[in-house]
């Protein structure tokens, strides 16, 4: 496979469009062509199609974790909405899980009224719940259904209940990413792939091919954002892997379900989620690879043998099934100090980004919300509790590498004394 997704090579070989050819002027540059940059430079343009918007992106539009993710448009947000309204209060708490819930509708609309098909479907989410001690944590919470009404959504074995959220589509995001590059340039926006980002300062982004002077620049690497000279520390890159099955048969689909393309994952604490694929494959992933030193980031930190074998397993536990893996991939995803997203502007730089994996939804909302900023906008997406959050950097090395690792070994031991107490 020579690229880094099975989602990406579905579209077959990927045409870059021409790098910088030296210094620029512009009225935005954006830094990163992932959901983040594109959905800033999407709505940026269809709020003011006179404003000269140029994104930038090293290798090429959806090569990171917008053409590699799981798919999932979720309403998910890191941060439960009960820590987010003892700080914030409940009306602001509530107010960010709302928009997020509408960002999972503005991806479809959006991306139907500019005849992007990503294979989008709003079947919702369930997350399964499966051993006694997921039983006792699930049960206190108000979006819990029983065995049979989750068993109906997802027939995975053991089931003992679930958490069903409408708030979740599945899609094919590297359909969307790439949809989204060739929108923006249909609506004025100038993307130079091939064009790697080196320093961002107020007034000017600094690459490997030119300077980009702009009135307002964006930072939106997600993962990649600790490359970036002076921001080491502010996003972890800690990476997840992916597999996913050939096509398997309708007698499967009619036993397990997932007949609205509802994605699903379990209340285990080791993060994993899937999707079954409009081509009716089965999409997983999860989290387990380790943290690598000095917030290294290399093509081969995207497979890690063990990873994909646990991946696998782990199908075959849920499903009672072994099947061919098609393809096998990773990469990173940015993780910041106290795990709370955020999008602001301040001195002419504006950011978004830190989702923690559950970037596709909001993404678009930071998008938004860039977008309005950018404009000078008050509106209720510029009042959310995430707008100009700032995450304390994470610590130096070695303490960085040590308590990433530590924190993953111990959420899978955790997991572990789970399955023991159930056995």
């Amino acid at each position: 496979m020579d690229s880094p997704s099975f989602w990406l090579d579905s579209l077959g070989p990927i045409e870059r469009r021409p790098p910088l050819a030296g210094d620029l002027e512009a009225d935005v540059a954006i830094a990163g062509g992932g959901y983040t940059g594109l959905w800033t430079a999407y709505y940026l343009a269809k709020a003011d199609p006179g404003r000269r918007v140029v994104v930038l992106d090293a290798e090429y539009c959806g090569f990171g974790a917008s053409g590699r993710n799981g798919g999932w448009a979720s309403g998910l947000f890191p941060v439960p909405e009960a820590k987010l309204a003892r700080r914030y209060g409940p009306d602001a708490a509530a107010a960010m899980h709302r928009a997020l819930g509408d960002a999972v509708d503005e991806v479809g609309r959006a991306a139907a009224a500019e005849g992007i098909d990503c294979d989008y479907a709003k079947g919702g989410t369930i997350s399964l719940v499966r051993g006694p001690a997921q039983l006792r944590r699930a049960q206190r919470d108000p979006g819990f259904i029983d065995a049979e009404k989750a068993t109906a959504i997802c027939a995975a074995t053991g089931v003992l209940g679930g958490l069903y959220s409408e708030h979740c589509a599945a899609l094919h995001p590297a359909k969307l990413v790439r949809g989204l590059a060739e929108t923006v340039e249909r609506l004025g926006v100038t993307v130079h792939e091939g064009t790697r980002v080196q320093r961002i300062k107020t007034g000017r982004i600094t690459t490997d091919r030119g300077t980009v002077r702009a009135g307002t620049v964006v930072r939106a690497l997600e993962g990649y954002t600790a490359g970036l000279a002076g921001h080491r520390r502010d996003l972890a890159p800690v990476y997840s892997l992916m597999i996913v099955t050939e096509p398997l048969p309708e007698r499967f689909w009619q036993r397990v379900g997932l007949a609205r393309r509802e994605t699903f994952t379990d209340e285990r604490r080791l993060v994993i989620y899937g999707q079954r694929t409009a081509d009716d494959r089965l999409a997983f992933g999860g989290r387990g690879a380790p943290y690598h030193f000095g917030s290294r980031i290399r093509p081969e930190y995207d497979r890690v043998p063990e990873v994909f074998e646990a991946l696998r397993a782990t199908i075959t536990e849920l499903f009672g099934i072994d099947p061919p893996i098609a393809y096998r991939w990773g990469g990173p995803l940015g993780v910041p100090r106290d795990w709370m997203p955020s999008a602001g502007l301040r001195g002419g730089v504006a950011w978004a980004g830190g989702y923690v994996g559950d970037g596709v939804a909001a993404a678009n909302l930071g998008g938004r919300t860039l977008a309005d900023l950018i404009l000078g906008r008050d509106s209720d997406l510029t009042r959310l509790p995430w707008v100009n959050h700032r995450s304390r950097r994470w610590e130096p090395e070695p303490a960085r590498w040590l308590g990433i690792n530590v924190g993953l070994r111990a959420t899978a031991l955790l997991d572990a004394i789970d399955r023991r107490r159930t056995a």
